[in-house]
């Protein structure tokens, strides 16, 4: 696997995470769980930009500062293709489980806080 697609494989899971992340330490907050200080909040929100501007660039073709529908589909199609290890025109478990794509374990318990 070339390394820009580990970069940009690497930064989906961490914006997905981020994201559930995120959820999750709002539930948690709301069910009168710990909640993140202010400051927490913000860095957390400025690591989730952060993530999300190095995957625009990476999908950003033209280098134009913004990226069009083409380039979006382009790129979700490309890795629909890498994933798709058996080639069949689906991706499911098996498929992820061949993949490259290596993420450690997350506790969702502790996530947000």
């Amino acid at each position: 696997m070339s390394e820009r697609w580990k970069v940009v494989l690497a930064i989906l899971v961490i914006v997905a995470l981020l994201a559930v992340g995120a959820t999750v330490g709002t539930a948690a907050g709301q069910k009168g769980g710990a909640v993140p200080s202010p400051s927490e909040e913000k860095a957390a929100a400025r690591e989730r930009a952060a993530a999300a501007k190095k995957l625009l660039l990476l999908m950003d073709r033209d280098k134009d500062g913004r990226v069009s529908k083409q380039e979006w589909m382009s790129f979700m199609e490309a890795e629909f293709d890498r994933l798709d290890t058996d080639h069949d025109g689906y991706v499911n478990a098996k498929d992820l489980e061949q993949s490259q794509l290596r993420v450690a374990p997350v506790q969702f318990s502790k996530a947000g806080k």
